[in-house]
This record gives C-alpha cells, sequence and structure tokens, in this order.
C-alpha cells in the first residue's frame, strides 16, 4: 500500500476515528433518515409502477440518462418534475441535482464570485462547508445559531463594501443537534445589510409544514429566499435533491454550476421514484403527526428516565453527547446487542468533546421502542461512564 495512505490509516486506527462500513441489519431502526418509511414503503413500490404506466413516450433511458442534462440526459418528464415540485414549495424554479452534496457544492461554488462573501453557521453540513471551499469568495463561519455574531460580521462586512454580494448559508433544521435555525431573525437580518440567504432543507423536508414543505414555508419565508436545498434521500426515501429559487437563478445554474454541467443526470427511474414519493408526501398528513407526537413523547420520556446529556431537540433527530469516541462507540454497541440500531458520532465528525449518540425518530416507530431504546441507553451509559456527566 501507498505509504502515506497507510500511516494516515493508520494514524486513525490509533486515535480511535477510523471509519468503517457496515452491513444493514434487523435491528429496531433509530439510526435512518427514512422518517416517515418511505424508503420501505409497499405503497411507493405501487405508485412507481402506476406511475411508470403513465408513461406515453417511449422509456429510453429508463435505468440510466445516457448523459448530463445539457447532452443527452434531459427529459420533458425531468422539466415537469422540476417545475411540481417547485410548485409544492412555493418557488419559481428549480433544477434537479444528484445529491444533497451536490446540490450544495454546486449551488454554493458557483452563484459566490471572487469579490464576494460568504457567512455560513459552523455547524454547516459538510457539502456546505466544501462548497464555500469550492468557491472563490471570501468566506467565515459565524457562531451556531449566535444572531449577535451574525450581526456583527455583516454590520462589519457590509461597512467595507456597499457593492460586495453577502451570501448567508445556514440549515433549517441541523443534521446533528435537531435544532432549528432562526429563520424569521436571519431573513430580517439579511434584508438590513442586503445579503442572499441559502437554507438547506434536508431534514425539514417532509416533516414541517402542511404537506412537508419545510421549514420556509411553515414559516411563510419562501419569498425572502435566495435558494432553498431539498434533498429526496430522507424523508422522501429516494435520492436526488432540488435547488429552488428563481428562474435566473435556475438559469445560471446550468451554466455554470458544475455539478450540474459535469455529471450524468438521473435516470427516468428515479425521477418516477421521487415524483411517486411526492404524490404520497402530499396525503401524509397523519404520518407527519404522528412522527412530532413521537417527538414530543420521546423528550416526555428522557425527562422521565432522567438520562443526562441529551441536547434538547424538537425534530426528529436527538442526539445524547457521551465524550469520547471509545466510550460512545463502547455505548452504542451494548444499545444494538439490546435490539436497537443506533449509530457513533465521532470526532473528527463532531467536534472533540462532543462525541454522541445520534438518533433519529421514524413515524413507525412505537412507544415501546422508545421505551426499550431509553432504558438501554441509561443502563449502558451508566455502566460506561458511570463518573462522568456531560452538560445537557
Amino acid at each position: 500500500m501507498n505509504t502515506k495512505l497507510a500511516i494516515s490509516l493508520a494514524e486513525r486506527e490509533e486515535q480511535g476515528t477510523l471509519r468503517k462500513l457496515s452491513l444493514p441489519n434487523v435491528l429496531t431502526d433509530f439510526s435512518s433518515n427514512d422518517y416517515l418509511g418511505f424508503a420501505r414503503s409497499e405503497e411507493l413500490f405501487q405508485g412507481v409502477q402506476q406511475e411508470l404506466s403513465k408513461l406515453r413516450t417511449p422509456r429510453t433511458g429508463i435505468f440510466g440518462s445516457t448523459g448530463s442534462r445539457l447532452l443527452t440526459g434531459n427529459s420533458d418528464y425531468a422539466e415537469r418534475l422540476e417545475k411540481f415540485i417547485s410548485e409544492y414549495h412555493k418557488a419559481e424554479a428549480g433544477l434537479l441535482f444528484n445529491s444533497g452534496y451536490s446540490a450544495n457544492t454546486g449551488l454554493i461554488s458557483s452563484v459566490a464570485q471572487k469579490e464576494d462573501l460568504i457567512l455560513y453557521d459552523e455547524l454547516s453540513h459538510a457539502s456546505i462547508y466544501d462548497g464555500v471551499r469550492l468557491s472563490k469568495a471570501d468566506s467565515f463561519p459565524f457562531r451556531h445559531n449566535d444572531m449577535a455574531h451574525l450581526e456583527e460580521r455583516l454590520k462589519f462586512f457590509r461597512s467595507t463594501s456597499a457593492t460586495t454580494s453577502l451570501f448567508v448559508v445556514v440549515e433549517s433544521v441541523y443534521s446533528m443537534d435537531g435544532d432549528f435555525a432562526p429563520l424569521i431573525e436571519i431573513v430580517d437580518l439579511c434584508e438590513d445589510y442586503n445579503a442572499k440567504l441559502i437554507v438547506d432543507e434536508a431534514h425539514a423536508t417532509g416533516i414541517f409544514g402542511k404537506r412537508g414543505e419545510g421549514k420556509v414555508v411553515e414559516l411563510g419565508l419562501e419569498k425572502d429566499i435566495f435558494a432553498r436545498v431539498h434533498t429526496f434521500g430522507k424523508a422522501l426515501g429516494c435520492h436526488g435533491a432540488i435547488v429552488l429559487g428563481s428562474a435566473d437563478l435556475r438559469n445560471y445554474l446550468i451554466n455554470f454550476s458544475r455539478t450540474f454541467i459535469y455529471t450524468t443526470a438521473l435516470p427516468l427511474h428515479s425521477l418516477l421514484i421521487i415524483r411517486s414519493a411526492y404524490n404520497m408526501l402530499s396525503y401524509s398528513h397523519n404520518k407527519t403527526l404522528n412522527i412530532n407526537s413521537l417527538i414530543d413523547l420521546f423528550l416526555s420520556k428522557v425527562k422521565y428516565y432522567d438520562i443526562a446529556g441529551f441536547l434538547r431537540s424538537s425534530s426528529a433527530i436527538q442526539s445524547i453527547i457521551i465524550e469520547g469516541n471509545e466510550e460512545v462507540k463502547k455505548i452504542s454497541a451494548l444499545v444494538q446487542k439490546d435490539g436497537y440500531d443506533v449509530r457513533p458520532i465521532l470526532n473528527p465528525t463532531v467536534p472533540k468533546g462532543k462525541e454522541r449518540i445520534r438518533i433519529c425518530l421514524h413515524a413507525f416507530n412505537t412507544e415501546e421502542e422508545i421505551n426499550g431504546l431509553l432504558v438501554s441507553l441509561k443502563k449502558n451509559r451508566e455502566l460506561v461512564v458511570p463518573q462522568k456527566h456531560p452538560t445537557n
């Protein structure tokens, strides 16, 4: 093996941070992003068959699109799907991407120019970080959900240039802590300092809003946002993403977003699944109500069992902080032996001292399963780290 590669892997192994792939299991799911159970849904499978039967055009490219959208990979179905999703989320236009990662990197790296500035929440997803890194703009983080710090930075940089384009990038629901961005306050600040706001709605899609349109629509802010990213690989149970915004933004991305231009388009079969998932989402209000009631139940049970280390969250993402990679790995392994699929989130994915077990709640989880999970967590946490009490 290449010596540099071997040394890097050995260092990770020594630090307890080496990542490894694991195969699916039959444990009770408290780990996946399949919040509404769509990924395992027979109804979605049948919906895809029905959607396929409606096609009146030749099914060319159903398993492979044969090229990028700018060459042979475009279709009338793709463009109609973009229009449908845009209208669903109350946006003027949208452009499909192959994943949330490529949507964020392709959007941010292309819209922010050399003379521009990007301010991003310090807990932003890696795809946002990479989009920022790939852009030619200057960039600075602001403290997580700290509006005073964001305003301080906006005020400073706006005072140095009245013409520079300022971009603010946040997630509506953060993927590790499960908390919400204060979008109303952020919108107000962006208006005050003439900044363009980009919101990643990955973990809000399907969960918030009357029909799962996300936090932006739930708060009535859709006209105040420069761009939104909705991904399909979480609550929608499929794959891909869309960037929503103005028609000008869509056309700009078609011309300048490298992750759109230089990649093979999603095949027709993927597009059929996305459309079928949205069809299901439009009448899945009971699933959304169920997951939100489970969130309330989970929070009350955490309080009842008096388990230290939980970060309070009103989303489907719940985390219990357990300092140290080895400790969190040991506890998660013991909880898995009890039959509950939870996964350790290690440093460097999260900062040192913020290692955690990340728990995802789903519409299909039951009160009995939640009770069992929390009993197992309390027992095994006290077994492994009885003297440690992380700050809530």
